[in-house]
C-alpha cells in the first residue's frame, strides 16, 4: 500500500463519519470518500503538516458540494425525508456517548434543519472537536464567522434535540416488550411501552406504501403497528431485529425482498419515535456495515 492509501485508510472511519453526519446518507458518503481519495492521491505529501486536519477539510468540502447538489431533489421529495439507516460494524459504539448520539436518528433529523455551513461547522466542532481555524478552512469562512455560525448552530440543535438515552440494554428490553405486544395484537400492552406523544415518521418518496405524514400519539401509532403486523401475516413478511444508528431496529422482508428498516428511539424507558425507511433507493446499502469513529 502506498503512503497516500495508507494515510487515507487509517482515517477512513473518521472521514466516513464526518461525511455521513453532514449528508445523512451512507451511500453518498461512500461516493464522497471515493472522490476525496482521488483528489488526495494527487496531493504532494511533503506539503501536508497534519493529515487528519487536511483530509477532514477535503472530505467536508466534498460533502458540502454533494449536500448542495442534492438540495433540489429534497425540495421535490414526496413526504418526510429521513436519513439513510446506518449499520455500524460495532453496535456497541454507544460506549462513546458523543459518537452514538451524533449518528442517532434523532440527532440527524435535527441536523437536517440546519443550513449546509451550519451543519458542517456543528459536526466538526461539537462532535469531532476541530479548531475554529481548521473548520474555517473546510467551509471557506473567516474564523470569526465560523465562531458565530458555531454558536448559532449549537443553540439551534440544543433547543430541538431530545434527551439522548444511551442505555442500550434498556432500549433492547423496551423493544422486546414492544415486539411481544405487537406480535400478539395486545394494544393495551403496546400502550405501556409507547410514550403518550410517540411519533411514527415514514420515508418513502411515494415509491412504497407508507404514511405520507407523521402519525402522532400512542393510540394511533399503536393501531398502525397492529395493522402492519396483521399485514405481515398475510404477505409472508418477517421482521428481523437489528441495530441501526446505535438503536434497536426492525428490518422488514417480504419473502427474500428487503422492504424497509424501522429504527426505534427509546427515551425514558418508552418508545418515543419510530423512523420507518421505505424508500427503495435508500435501502440499497443498508445491509453494508460501516466503521465509524471520532
Amino acid at each position: 500500500m502506498n503512503e497516500h492509501a495508507e494515510r487515507f485508510t487509517n482515517l477512513r472511519p473518521l472521514l466516513f463519519t464526518i461525511a455521513y453526519e453532514i449528508l445523512g446518507s451512507a451511500t453518498e458518503s461512500d461516493d464522497v470518500l471515493q472522490d476525496s481519495y482521488l483528489r488526495w492521491a494527487e496531493v504532494d505529501l511533503s506539503g501536508v503538516r497534519d493529515t487528519k486536519s487536511y483530509l477532514a477539510q477535503l472530505v467536508t468540502r466534498q460533502a458540502l458540494n454533494a449536500l448542495r447538489a442534492g438540495a433540489r431533489r429534497r425540495e421535490d421529495y414526496v413526504g418526510p425525508w429521513l436519513p439513510e439507516p446506518l449499520l455500524v460494524t460495532e453496535p456497541d459504539a454507544s460506549t462513546d456517548v458523543v459518537l452514538a448520539e451524533s449518528v442517532s436518528m434523532a440527532m440527524l433529523v435535527v441536523l437536517e434543519t440546519l443550513g449546509p455551513d451550519e451543519r458542517a461547522v456543528f459536526v466538526l466542532r461539537e462532535v469531532f472537536g476541530f479548531a475554529y481555524d481548521e473548520i474555517a478552512g473546510a467551509v471557506g469562512k473567516s474564523v470569526p464567522a465560523v465562531r458565530q455560525i458555531s454558536h448559532r448552530a449549537r443553540e439551534h440543535v440544543h433547543a430541538r434535540r431530545k434527551r439522548f438515552d444511551a442505555d442500550a440494554g434498556r432500549s433492547a428490553e423496551v423493544t422486546t416488550k414492544f415486539l411481544a405486544a405487537a406480535a400478539t395484537g395486545d394494544l393495551d400492552g403496546l400502550m405501556t411501552v409507547l410514550a403518550p406523544n410517540v411519533t411514527w415518521t415514514a420515508d418513502s418518496d411515494g415509491k412504497a406504501s407508507a404514511a405520507r405524514r407523521p402519525v402522532f400519539g400512542a393510540e394511533r401509532v399503536g393501531r398502525l403497528v397492529l395493522g402492519l403486523m396483521r399485514g405481515a401475516d398475510q404477505f409472508d413478511a418477517r421482521f428481523d431485529l437489528a441495530v441501526y444508528n446505535n438503536a434497536p431496529a426492525l428490518v422488514l422482508y417480504l419473502g427474500d425482498s428487503l422492504e424497509g428498516v424501522i429504527t426505534i428511539e427509546v427515551t425514558g424507558g418508552q418508545i418515543s419515535h419510530f423512523y420507518a425507511m421505505r424508500n427503495p433507493e435508500k435501502l440499497t446499502g443498508v445491509l453494508v456495515a460501516r466503521e465509524i469513529s471520532r
